[in-house]
């Protein structure tokens, strides 16, 4: 008897102790569980829904509330310009447009800067700063350096004409001028290679005039400027092209006239003879 009572409390004790192991096992447990999720709470970023493209979009592209999705972005990180809901987008309904002006990926969250207005199609007025004037320049693949130019490169333009008679010069009259066009296109990310007809600079409008007169008066040249080169932009509005100015005409002095000769007194004379001798003797002049 007493061998059994022995027995049930070695069995007892066993099993007491295993059942605390196992409680505290789960204790342990819990708690890694719940410090892990304190440290995902504390390491955890608050978002705001945001709208983006649902598929890749090009310059000049037309979007419509089918083509747009709602992401989530992080709060704290969220660029300015982006909207909220379709009704910010798309503020006359949802059979409005907007066009794209910078290529969009899927997922990429639409700006203001990245969309035209509600209605507007691409055109180049989205490009023009706010005083400037477009100006278009007439260039071949001599001129526009072999069709490697693209919109939003910047160029230096040269003037090549001369004054009167004299020879042909080249001069620099405008330095990292802002192209915004080439051809009819805006589209900064064009990959086509083709020699333009026309370029379009944005300059002020006293600068038009110039290029306007320089263009009529000889021919302009365009040389690319490096994206890594050290540029002075000149402000918007402020003068970036300089004509040259014409020589001065040389100044002719007329030689001094040759005074007129002083007039010789006339003398007259007369032959008297005396005898077989003649002499000759001054006497008045008569008229």
């Amino acid at each position: 008897m007493r061998s059994v009572f022995s027995l049930v409390l070695v069995l007892g004790m066993a099993l007491a102790g295993f059942a605390v192991y196992m409680v505290k096992g789960y204790v342990a447990d819990t708690e890694q569980a719940l410090i892990a999720e304190r440290e995902r709470a504390a390491s955890s970023v608050a978002t705001t829904d945001v709208l983006a493209v649902s598929k890749p979009v090009l310059f000049g592209d037309a979007i419509t509330p089918e083509d747009v999705v709602t992401v989530k972005y992080a709060t704290d990180f969220l660029p300015e310009g982006t909207f909220p809901t379709l009704a910010d987008l798309f503020p006359e309904g949802e059979a409005q447009t907007r066009s794209i002006l910078r290529p969009m990926d899927v997922n990429e969250v639409i700006l203001a800067s990245k969309v035209t207005a509600p209605g507007e199609i691409t055109s180049i007025t989205q490009e023009l700063r706010q005083g400037m004037r477009a100006f278009t320049i007439r260039v071949d693949a001599s001129t526009a350096v072999s069709g490697f130019l693209r919109p939003g490169n910047r160029v230096d333009i040269y003037w090549t004409g001369a004054f009167g008679d004299a020879p042909e010069e080249t001069w620099l009259i405008g330095s990292a001028i802002e192209l915004i066009a080439v051809d009819q296109s805006t589209d900064r990310n064009s990959v086509d290679q083709v020699v333009p007809s026309t370029v379009t600079v944005q300059v002020s409008p006293d600068d038009v005039a110039r290029l306007a007169q320089a263009q009529a008066d000889g021919r302009l040249t365009l040389s690319l400027v490096g994206a890594d080169a050290d540029l002075t932009i000149v402000p918007d509005g402020a003068q970036a092209i300089t004509l040259p100015e014409a020589p001065e005409a040389p100044v002719i002095v007329a030689d001094a006239p040759a005074p007129a000769p002083e007039a010789v007194p006339e003398t007259c004379y007369t032959t008297v003879r005396r005898g077989t001798e003649t002499a000759r003797m001054e006497i008045a002049c008569t008229n």
